[in-house]
């Protein structure tokens, strides 16, 4: 059973295109970094693993967690040397999405910039597409 790792915010990106890749989902350094961290704690862990599920005010949310084996249906993202396993759930909705990790005062977190978001709750935990 894979264990819980972090939370996540939600960020609609308003007026974007779609990232012009491959991949399901892109990281940014930050991101990349942080799940390198992450990784290092869990060696029996190939990657991390995103998904959604119902949830809060408005619909979905994401999760994360590590990922211990990789599903038949799963996308694989691979950047940089860090595996992201996208769970074929949320697939569709992550779609040309950036992953990022954000650090302030007050939070440390993985941030989703997608652009397939059509509203958000005003807390900044649920959206939907």
């Amino acid at each position: 059973m894979a264990s819980k790792i972090a939370a996540a915010s939600i960020r609609a990106v308003k007026a974007r295109k779609p990232f012009a890749t491959r991949a399901a989902l892109v990281l940014t350094p930050s991101a990349v970094q942080r799940v390198k961290e992450l990784l290092q704690s869990r060696p029996d862990a190939i990657g991390v693993k995103v998904g959604v599920r119902q949830r809060g005010c408005n619909g979905l949310s994401y999760t994360l967690d590590y990922c211990l084996e990789k599903n038949k249906m799963d996308e694989e993202v691979l950047q940089d040397g860090v595996r992201v396993i996208v769970d074929r759930k949320a697939q569709l909705s992550l779609l040309g999405s950036e992953m990022d990790y954000v650090s302030d005062k007050l939070a440390s977190e993985f941030v989703f910039n997608n652009p397939n978001i059509k509203g958000t709750c005003g807390c900044g935990e649920s959206f939907n597409v």
